[in-house]
């Protein structure tokens, strides 16, 4: 259930019954073979998933986040994390003065934090929001520790069916674990190369399918419990 597909009096016979949203960050930036939306096109086909089984609404994605470390890299657009947070907050306040009252922030990208102001609204009891870095929870976790591999930037973990452009490069990348300044740009393009961070570029796409179903089992969870 997209915003997208809706007219307002749509939206308006929804929040009789309903006043659950999710609300998707991301980022347009480098990720080595695969899409430079990957850090949207992921969270927004968890969103779907989600949405079908609990017919909660999707918000428009944000498709900008704090990327300036890959400015470098051609086709990457950052804003900077203060205009970030701005604009999330505001997109955040409209929501709620419509009378949306639960939300899930679904984040693709690692650069994005939580702005403090809404870490305020928090802590209003008939407010709830939930922050979910889809890469960072219980269920990729232990989908990593149970197959013994690693997810990060732009190698097998971000690279999906529906977000790889052509074929991947075989084997195994050797790890980059630190940016030593995010601040230099031309430093950091020429230490990352292609742009992943390191182990495999790709895996079999049943594991692939495995570990997307355990997200949106995890996230499905989640809203009913909002």
């Amino acid at each position: 259930m997209r915003l997208q597909d809706m007219n307002w009096m749509d939206v308006e016979r929804y929040l009789e019954s309903d006043d659950r949203i999710i609300i998707i960050t991301g980022a347009t930036e480098q990720h080595a073979y695969l899409s430079l939306l990957t850090d949207i096109l992921i969270p927004e086909k968890i969103a779907d998933a989600v949405a079908e089984r609990e017919k909660i609404l999707i918000a428009p994605p944000l498709n900008f986040g704090y990327s300036r470390y890959f400015a470098a890299f051609p086709g990457t657009i950052s804003l900077t994390q203060s205009t970030f947070e701005i604009v999330l907050l505001e997109i955040f306040e409209c929501l709620l003065h419509q009378g949306f009252r639960r939300f899930l922030f679904l984040n693709g990208h690692g650069g994005n934090l939580v702005p403090v102001r809404l870490m305020d609204f928090m802590e209003d009891d008939e407010i709830t929001i939930v922050w979910y870095n889809w890469w960072r929870e219980k269920a990729v976790h232990e989908f990593s520790s149970e197959h013994n591999i690693r997810l990060n930037h732009a190698n097998w973990g971000e690279n999906f069916p529906f977000n790889r452009l052509g074929a991947s490069p075989e084997g195994v990348k050797d790890w980059v674990d630190r940016l030593e300044d995010d601040n230099d740009i031309h430093n950091i393009r020429a230490l990352l190369g292609d742009g992943s961070f390191g182990g495999p570029y790709q895996v079999d796409d049943a594991l692939m399918n495995e570990l997307f179903d355990r997200v949106v089992d995890e996230i499905t969870r989640i809203v009913k419990d909002m």
